[in-house]
């Protein structure tokens, strides 16, 4: 079984595989979680330990085809996007949802501005009323 280089590639390649036969192609996520071993320190006393290293791994497979299609990471960022491309864009293919269109965003300098200007009032100067009584403090 071949691991494809990059998270896009596979995020391609998967797609395709669901939209030739969505009902039957299956994709898995597998996250393993291992302790890094110690090692001891220089001067042999205590043993210095690297933080435990995560490891993603996601797969489309077609029984139908035979086709397999891997990716392995250990990226923490590329983690939390591809959980979300696997099981978001991907799963929403696969129970034939249609798909959320991205909304982008305007820029605040252009026309918006102009409207945010005209819809807003304008605030009223603040009366004075700073200077009532004080509080009152407790006995001791």
């Amino acid at each position: 079984m071949v691991y494809l280089k990059t998270s896009q590639e596979w995020l391609d390649q998967s797609l395709a595989l669901l939209e030739a036969r969505p009902s039957t192609t299956l994709i898995t996520t597998k996250y393993k979680l291992k302790p890094a071993p110690s090692r001891p320190d220089a001067d042999g006393d205590t043993a210095v330990s690297k933080p435990p290293r995560g490891q993603l791994v996601l797969k489309a497979f077609d029984p139908i085809s035979g086709a397999t299609i891997k990716y392995r990471t250990t990226k923490a960022a590329e983690v939390s996007r591809l959980v979300y491309a696997s099981l978001g864009r991907l799963g929403r293919s696969q129970a034939a949802v249609p798909d959320v269109p991205e909304v982008s965003m305007a820029d605040p300098g252009e026309g918006a501005a102009e409207e945010s200007q005209a819809a807003t009032p304008t605030p009223q100067a603040s009366q004075g009323g700073g200077g009532g009584k004080k509080k009152k403090k407790g006995k001791k």
